[in-house]
């Protein structure tokens, strides 16, 4: 029902990107935590995979044996599909015998895809040659660079409803966490939120406290100063 990418880049951030002929994908789906990584569970999916796959990499587990584990004693793995992506290395994947076609994953060593109910593999495919074709660019806009290109290669084949995204940077709390959960054109939609959160979300979030700083800025014309010189940085938004 969904296809997603999993992403590191050379700061440490985590990205994931989802979309979905599903209602909220975002809700149950998608995983990640500072210091340990990102995950995705997908097709019928297990949320329980979640909490428990992030704290076996906070633990130290590589990405395969996380897999391995979460999927041992999990009656339902056939029907499952899962990728995990750690700090450092490769991720691992499981697209269960009993997912329902096409579906498949790719794992490189600082992404992944994985889908199921897709158009075919061409999907998992655009995506993961956009995301490398975007190197260069900011992670959240890769990600929606290179989910668009799975769309336009048929993505989910019984259409479109929902889609999100995640970016996962050294706090205990997102960066950035957008949802479409119910759309005509949920890439569109998260594109235009992603855009929207550039005017003031993005920026002020940076003022928030933080790992190292426990209060942040208080003084409310520096937040402003701090969100009037993001913006001013950024071509289209001054």
């Amino acid at each position: 029902m969904t296809w997603s990418l999993l992403a590191r880049d050379a700061d440490g951030r985590f990205g994931i990107a989802i979309a979905s002929r599903f209602f909220a994908v975002g809700a149950l789906c998608v995983h990640a935590r500072r210091g340990a990584g990102a995950l995705s569970t997908q097709a019928l999916m297990n949320p329980l995979y979640g909490a428990t796959g992030l704290a076996m990499l906070e633990d130290g587990l590589a990405p395969d044996e996380v897999v391995a584990a979460l999927t041992a004693h999990d009656a339902g793995q056939a029907q499952r599909q899962l990728h995990v992506l750690g700090t450092q290395g490769p991720g691992a994947a499981h697209t269960g015998a009993d997912c329902v076609d096409w579906c498949g994953h790719q794992v490189f060593d600082d992404f992944s895809v994985a889908g199921n109910m897709l158009a075919g593999p061409q999907v998992l495919q655009a995506t993961a040659d956009a995301y490398r074709a975007s190197a260069g660019r900011p992670l959240a806009e890769r990600l929606i660079a290179a989910m668009c290109a799975g769309e336009a290669a048929g993505g989910d084949k019984r259409g479109k409803q929902s889609a999100a995204l995640r970016i996962q940077g050294d706090e205990d709390y997102p960066e950035l966490d957008l949802r479409v959960d119910d759309h005509v054109e949920p890439m569109q939609e998260l594109q235009r939120l992603y855009t929207v959160s550039l005017q003031r979300f993005q920026p002020f979030v940076a003022c928030l406290p933080r790992r190292g700083d426990p209060v942040g800025e208080l003084q409310r014309d520096r937040i402003e100063a701090r969100i009037a010189a993001f913006t001013a940085a950024l071509p289209g938004l001054r």
